[in-house]
């Protein structure tokens, strides 16, 4: 018997442009896209892999769409509510792998900017694998992350010369700034708030990178933390969602005073 294949692809954050020849190339024959679908709430994000499927699928082919398990926002063990959310959404893919995708078949995952980078698709596709109940063979498109299109929409380097990157999560970030960090990206901010940080950090804020809803603010955090505040609150309203990301920089010099005091 023919083994099943599963190709998770990298589509980037939106702009139909972001797809690389690779991910093209690996849509071309797929015959089912698998999609986990939140309704209302992501209505707008399937009708784009919707378009890109139309766009790029050579072949007659199916989209299947998976009810997004419901999970907890704000809850007290994140670690276990997040183990638990995956392994429930590793049920129903399992499930419709089964059901939609025969021998011999290839079906694919679009996943949003890299699957590598903040993306639950492949600790997934490992839950179903180990349970050994539908085994397919696995393959890796990566995307252009939403990391590199925000630097680039604002036109700066994500480093300082010879600095490093920390990449990181809200939640992380609001017990305070990372010692001696001098460049910090920070996703997965559901309510940013840079009241407990240094007013002079420089912050480069972005949401619905990559598509014509596009919203950028840059400048002094103490200047502009209440205005991106206020545009992503009305952002999130009349969309019924929202994806940012935002960089903090630090001046060097801070940076080297703070580690020398150190």
């Amino acid at each position: 018997m023919q083994d099943r294949q599963i190709r998770v692809i990298g589509i980037g954050t939106g702009d139909p442009e972001h797809l690389t020849l690779q991910a093209v190339r690996a849509l071309a024959d797929v015959d089912a896209v698998f999609v986990l679908d939140k309704r209302a709430e992501t209505a707008d994000l399937v009708e784009i892999r919707r378009r890109i499927c139309a766009a790029h699928i050579r072949k007659p082919h199916r989209v299947v769409t998976v009810e997004d398990p419901p999970r907890e926002r704000r809850p007290a063990d994140y670690g276990r509510t997040v183990e638990a959310w995956h392994a429930a959404r590793a049920e129903r893919l399992e499930a419709a792998f089964a059901a939609h995708l025969g021998a011999g078949e290839v079906g694919a995952i679009l996943a949003w900017g890299d699957p590598a980078l903040y993306d639950s698709v492949l600790r997934i596709l490992d839950h179903i694998l180990a349970r050994g109940r539908v085994p397919f063979r696995r393959l890796v498109v990566p995307g252009l992350s939403s990391v590199q299109v925000l630097a680039a929409r604002h036109g700066v380097p994500l480093n300082g010369i010879g600095g490093s990157v920390l990449i990181t999560t809200g939640r992380r970030l609001a017990a305070g700034w990372p010692a001696e960090a001098e460049s910090v990206v920070v996703m997965l901010d559901g309510d940013p708030t840079f009241a407990h940080l240094d007013p002079d950090l420089t912050i480069y804020w972005g949401a619905y990178l990559g598509s014509p809803d596009e919203i950028l603010v840059s400048g002094r955090l103490g200047d502009a933390g209440d205005e991106i505040r206020r545009v992503r609150a009305e952002a999130r309203a009349r969309h019924g969602w929202i994806m940012d990301i935002y960089l903090l920089r630090r001046d060097r010099a801070a940076t080297d005073s703070a580690g020398a005091a150190g």
